[in-house]
């Protein structure tokens, strides 16, 4: 897909939302995969770094609205440097309006959001607003940027170091997928789309598929220690049950003592969830807690069913965990599972224990 993010050029099936509109922002339907969405762009382009204009702002307000009058999935792509200064306090004004037209589609049609250059300021906090964040190597995102931090902190530091792709995968988690370029976003996010309904109101595509519904896992018995404290990737045990063995891990950069991936069964596309003994036991801390909470509702919200393997001790205990408020974060991971409407199957593999057994998914809780 070499033109992926190019303009909507000569591509029938693109057609344009505000064509002709001036600034760094353009706004498109389009086809990804089979699947249709509402694209939209912002280009990191030589004369203004992707800054953006109130125009450019009407454009990404105008993208998310027509997402959720069609029903139809949003996607962004974004490499801004954020607000036209020349603009004024329009321009952020403008970010306001941006920022409500995307949370109007939260739970009610998918938002995936990529980070494909700079995204500074506002446009970051979109990322933070996507249901699905994605970032490309080369890119970088941040609220305040390396001048403002050595100016208040005195620390001189880099664009990458600071927000690099790698620190929002492995560090404050929020990208869920780190891909090479922008092609390869593009192909990710086809491959997402082709796992999730068009809306809240539809379920996800079912797919025809070789593997067998009732085929033995007689590897289950060798990944499994016979010692309650051996540890074992956990991903072994879930690729058993997917269809051909094929996961597609959200955040697996970040809090890996919780696994969290999309698969199908029987076809099926599903939301999975699993302890992971190889990260700190399988025990529960406050970034699993957080990445488990927001995985559970999307998938409640998009009508995937829900797949839960437990083998976790409880909760990491700390003073440093307790004063950080793992009490209010491990409550969001069981008000998740507590709220989420879909079908759900729960499997204990070796322990379940304490509060942990409780936010878990455990049998009583619905």
């Amino acid at each position: 897909m070499t033109d992926a993010m190019t303009a909507t050029g000569n591509r029938p099936d693109r057609i344009p939302l505000r064509a002709g509109a001036p600034g760094s922002a353009r706004a498109w339907l389009d086809s990804l995969e089979g699947r249709d969405c509402v694209v939209f762009e912002v280009e990191d382009n030589e004369a203004d770094r992707g800054a953006l204009s109130p125009a450019d702002s009407e454009t990404l307000e105008r993208a998310a609205q027509e997402a959720l009058q069609r029903r139809l999935p949003l996607v962004g792509f974004i490499a801004s440097s954020g607000a036209d200064i020349d603009s004024g306090i329009a321009a952020t004004m403008g970010w306001g309006r941006v920022a409500k037209a995307v949370v109007d589609c939260s739970g009610q049609v998918p938002t995936i959001f990529c980070a494909t250059g700079p995204a500074v300021s506002g446009p970051a906090l979109l990322l933070g607003l996507a249901d699905i964040a994605i970032a490309t190597e080369d890119s970088y995102a941040f609220v305040s940027g390396p001048r403002m931090v050595t100016q208040f902190t005195g620390e001189v530091i880099s664009n990458q170091t600071l927000g690099g792709a790698g620190q929002l995968s492995r560090r404050s988690g929020v990208v869920a997928f780190l891909v090479e370029d922008k092609d390869a976003a593009f192909d990710l996010v086809g491959a997402l789309l082709g796992l999730l309904p068009a809306h809240a109101d539809e379920l996800p595509p079912r797919y025809p598929i070789d593997d067998p519904v009732d085929r033995a896992t007689p590897e289950l018995h060798d990944i499994l220690p016979e010692s309650p404290l051996g540890s074992y990737d956990i991903r072994d045990v879930v690729r058993a049950v997917a269809d051909d063995g094929d996961l597609l891990e959200y955040k697996a950069d970040w809090a890996a003592n919780l696994v969290c991936a999309f698969a199908t069964v029987a076809g099926r596309p599903v939301g999975m969830l699993a302890n992971q003994p190889q990260t700190l036991a399988g025990t529960l801390d406050i970034a699993c807690s957080q990445k488990g909470a927001r995985f559970v509702s999307f998938c409640d919200a998009f009508n995937l069913p829900l797949v839960t393997f437990v083998d976790t001790s409880g909760f990491q205990p700390g003073k440093d965990l307790e004063w950080r408020g793992i009490i209010r974060h491990g409550a969001q991971l069981a008000f998740a599972y507590a709220r989420a409407t879909v079908g759900r199957v729960n499997v204990t593999l070796r322990k379940s224990y304490g509060g942990a057994y409780i936010v878990m998914d455990s049998r009583h809780m619905g």
